[in-house]
């Protein structure tokens, strides 16, 4: 009897290390295979989060039955029902337009700090212990905090930048109005150090711009055209 209960123990103990197994993957770009760094990979049952490298290479503690979601501006969202523990490729399709349509969270009111305390935690670096410097637990923190302060700052941009404002500015709708708004998108830094007079006089230039490129120039290419 003994033995017997043994044997369940150990194939607990077993079934528990495989599900805290790390599933391994690579992200590039659909059509050029291109490898994509810095996608922004979520766990959304367990909330295990991460980057992919310079290589598009990623790997996240996960389960069977939990969905993986991968995220990039400029580029369709994607998700992936893990079945096994395989490594995965995942493909993700770009945009015709990059106006900031896929978050890292739903929620406008996505505090990182408050979601991820944990990543903040890794992220610190203490003189006496050096293994805060050098190890791949900190480095990766480091990384999704540099990843969340930006993605802060494009949440900014798209809080003052919309397409009714703008649109309110120039005499452009649809399809040319989004397309101009991502060709002449400005950036954080120039929202933070200027006024609203400021931004309707670099809008009106920036339309001024628009007009003297030439029609072909004025769009932004298609994923049929990238993928040629």
């Amino acid at each position: 009897m003994k033995k017997v209960v043994g044997i369940i123990l150990l194939g607990l103990i077993v079934g528990s290390v495989h599900a805290q197994d790390v599933l391994k993957g690579t992200v590039r770009e659909s059509g050029s295979n291109n490898e994509m760094p810095d996608v922004f990979v979520k766990d959304n049952s367990n909330k295990q989060i991460t980057l992919t490298d310079k290589n598009g290479s990623f790997a996240i503690k996960t389960v069977t039955g939990h969905t993986l979601i991968f995220n990039s501006p400029g580029y369709v969202s994607d998700t992936l029902y893990v079945i096994d523990m395989k490594p995965k490729k995942v493909e993700l399709k770009s945009m015709s337009i990059s106006l900031r349509e896929v978050n890292i969270s739903t929620s406008k009111s996505f505090d990182p700090q408050k979601e991820y305390p944990e990543v903040y935690e890794k992220s610190k670096v203490y003189v006496m212990s050096p293994s805060t410097w050098f190890s791949k637990e900190g480095k990766d923190a480091r990384r999704l905090k540099r990843f969340f302060a930006n993605e802060a700052q494009e949440r900014h941009v798209d809080e003052v930048y919309t397409k009714t404002y703008v649109g309110s500015i120039v005499p452009l709708k649809g399809q040319q109005l989004e397309d101009f708004m991502t060709l002449f998108r400005p950036t954080y830094a120039f929202l933070r150090n200027n006024n609203g007079p400021s931004l309707v006089a670099y809008i009106n230039d920036s339309y001024k711009k628009y007009l003297a490129l030439p029609p072909d120039k004025r769009t932004l290419p298609s994923l049929t055209s990238q993928q040629n």
